[in-house]
């Protein structure tokens, strides 16, 4: 198992970092921080480059705003030294969940366990 592993490594970047980002990871980058998700987020001695290993599947949306903002550049501090200030109202944040069990399904879609009986419809039936 750890071959298949090596080698889905060396030629996918949806299964984690590919052994080129790892070595370059080891080579010239500078941990910065974690978030609550296990994901490592690194820099480059000059900080050009800023960078993500995923703690497991790939997906940008398991990025939350305040090391996305980081990631882009919009804030120069990363989240370790300078936490963005949340309101109160604000939600926690939530992955894209589209296309697995756990996506909206509103009221009435068949994807719901139980569809709600609807009373604003009428079908239509030929005389």
């Amino acid at each position: 198992m750890g071959i298949l592993n090596t080698l889905l490594r060396a030629v996918t970047w949806w299964n984690g970092s590919t052994l080129g980002t790892q070595l370059f990871t080891w080579r010239k980058g500078t941990r910065v921080g974690e978030d609550e998700a296990g994901n490592v987020f690194y820099r480059n001695a000059d900080d050009s480059r800023r960078w993500v290993i995923f703690n497991g599947e790939v997906e940008a949306s398991r990025i939350s705003p305040d090391w996305h903002g980081w990631l882009h550049k919009t804030f120069k501090e990363p989240p370790t030294d300078r936490p963005l200030l949340h309101k109160p109202w604000e939600k926690p944040h939530v992955e894209n969940m589209t296309g697995t069990a756990m996506a909206y399904a509103p009221v009435g879609s068949i994807r719901r366990a139980r569809p709600a009986e609807r009373q604003d419809y009428e079908a239509w039936s030929p005389e």
